[in-house]
C-alpha cells in the first residue's frame, strides 16, 4: 500500500511517518511515499506516483484539505486529520474512511489504516465494503472458512482450522493449526460471524471451537493442549453446548 501524507505542521507529518516506519518494522506491507506540506506538490505526486492511501489534514492556509478532496480528479482512499472536530459531518459527505483528530494517538492511527486498507482492497476486488464502517471480515458457511485483513492483505482460514479466537485489546489473535493470525477486529463481530454451535463464546475474551475441546477441569477449557479461561455465569450453558449436545 502506498501512502501520501499531506498536513502543513512538520511536527504532524514527523509522528505518523514514525508510526509508518514502525508499522513497516513490524512486518506491515505499507510505503510512505512521500510526506509534504503543500497542496501543489502533493498533486503533483498524485498525478506520478500511484497512491493508494492519502493521510490528509483539513487546516491548512491558503487551500483547505476539504478543498484541495474536493478539486482532485485522482481519488485514492482518504483519511482526514485535523485539529477540530467541526468538520466531521462534510469529511464523510466526501466518502472519507476515517476522520482523526489531533494528536493522533498510535493506536487509532493503526484503526485508520486498517479501514483504509480494507476500502483498498474493496475497490482493487470491486467490492463493496459491507458498511460504512469497513471490517475486517467475511464468512460463508457453505464454503468452510472466513477472510480476515491482515498486514494489508486477504487471508482465507478454514474454519476446521481455527482452534480458538482470543481478545487483545483492538485485536483479535486467531489460533490455528497453522499459527496465529492477529487482525483489527472485535470480538462481538467474530461472534456473529462464525456459526454456532461449532463456535461458543465462553468468556468476554475467548471463542473456542467446540470440536477442539478435550475437557473441562474446573473453571478451565483444555483446548487442543492450551487452557482457556471460563466465564462463571456461562459455566453451565458451556457445558450444555459443548458437552451435552
Amino acid at each position: 500500500m502506498n501512502i501520501l501524507l499531506l498536513d502543513d505542521e512538520y511536527l504532524a507529518l514527523n509522528l505518523l511517518e514514525t508510526y509508518i516506519r514502525r508499522l513497516v518494522e513490524e512486518g506491515r506491507d505499507i510505503r510512505l511515499v512521500d510526506k509534504v506540506k503543500h497542496p501543489l506538490k502533493a498533486l503533483e505526486i498524485l498525478e506520478q506516483e500511484h497512491i493508494d492511501i492519502l493521510f490528509l489534514d483539513i487546516q491548512m492556509p491558503n487551500l483547505s484539505g476539504i478543498a484541495f478532496l474536493k478539486n482532485i480528479h485522482i481519488d485514492p482512499v482518504t483519511v482526514f486529520t485535523t485539529a477540530y472536530s467541526e468538520h466531521a459531518i462534510e469529511a464523510f459527505d466526501l466518502n472519507v474512511v476515517d476522520y482523526l483528530v489531533k494528536p493522533i494517538a498510535f493506536e487509532r492511527f493503526v484503526q485508520a489504516l486498517h479501514k483504509a486498507t480494507n476500502a483498498v482492497l474493496a475497490k482493487q476486488k470491486k467490492i463493496e465494503p459491507v458498511s460504512s464502517a469497513p471490517t475486517s471480515l467475511s464468512t460463508s458457511a457453505a464454503s468452510g472458512f472466513i477472510s480476515v485483513v491482515a498486514d494489508g492483505k486477504f487471508i482465507k482460514i478454514a474454519l476446521a482450522d481455527i482452534l480458538f479466537c482470543e481478545a487483545a485489546k483492538e485485536y483479535v489473535i486467531l489460533h490455528t493449526l497453522q499459527g496465529n493470525i492477529m487482525t483489527l477486529e472485535r470480538m462481538k463481530r467474530m461472534e456473529e460471524l462464525l456459526p454456532t454451535p461449532e463456535f461458543v463464546r465462553v468468556h468476554r475474551s475467548y471463542i473456542v471451537a467446540s470440536d477442539k475441546v478435550k475437557s473441562l477441569e474446573g473453571s478451565m477449557l483444555n483446548v487442543a493442549g492450551q487452557m482457556i479461561p471460563v466465564s462463571r455465569e456461562l459455566r453451565e450453558q458451556i457445558i450444555a453446548k459443548i458437552f451435552r449436545a
